[in-house]
């Protein structure tokens, strides 16, 4: 059994036995720094919802109510741990002391847009709420958009996995390319960015 089957049979387990406390839990994990990916959980919390064991409001409130959860502790450990914290583990995060006052400006003028956009993004949802919080992004509106955007995504997945109903697991198939080409476009993108750098 290979890593990603090993963690989906745990996470699959942990909904079967606790219900929406389990999907709640596994969302505020996701949310934070913790290998829980929304494409592992939600499809299987949306088969159950087919099997009418799950509603989708329940679904919807439990999974919401995770990633906020999740959201504001990573945010608040950003700006209670500050830049001793980017200095300390910034570099395990790929943050780094040097770019903490880019970062707060970057999340001073396009924070609520950030925050929205990065959950339908693998990968940088479950890292976007730290540096929200060193920079120090109004909470209101961390919050809002937070809650906006990891609902649609939540549910979302949710409902794919009550489309599919036993065939949920096809869904991760299609999150892992969507992974790979994610991951090559910003990997561009910086390339790009640093021959421009080097041209000047």
């Amino acid at each position: 059994m290979g890593l990603t089957e090993f963690l989906i049979h745990y996470f699959t387990l942990i909904i079967s036995q606790l219900g929406y406390w389990g999907v709640g839990l596994l969302m505020t994990l996701e949310s934070m720094v913790a290998p829980v990916p929304s494409e592992a959980v939600m499809p299987f919390a949306g088969f159950l919802w087919f099997d009418h064991k799950f509603t989708f409001w329940g679904l919807a409130f439990s999974s919401t109510l995770g990633s906020i959860i999740g959201s504001l502790i990573s945010y608040y450990v950003g700006a209670f741990g500050g830049r001793p914290l980017v200095k300390k583990f910034g570099k395990y995060l790929l943050l780094n002391e040097h770019h903490l006052d880019q970062t707060q400006r970057f999340f001073a003028k396009y924070g609520d847009k950030t925050i929205f956009i990065s959950r339908f993004i693998p990968v940088i949802r479950h890292l976007i709420s730290l540096p929200a919080g060193v920079g120090r992004m109004n909470l209101a509106k961390f919050s809002l958009y937070t809650v906006i955007g990891a609902g649609i995504w939540n549910s979302f997945l949710a409902y794919l996995g009550y489309y599919l109903g036993s065939r949920w697991e096809e869904i991760r198939k299609y999150s892992e390319i969507l992974d790979i080409v994610i991951i090559v476009l910003i990997v561009g993108t910086i390339v790009v960015f640093f021959f421009k750098k080097e041209s000047r």
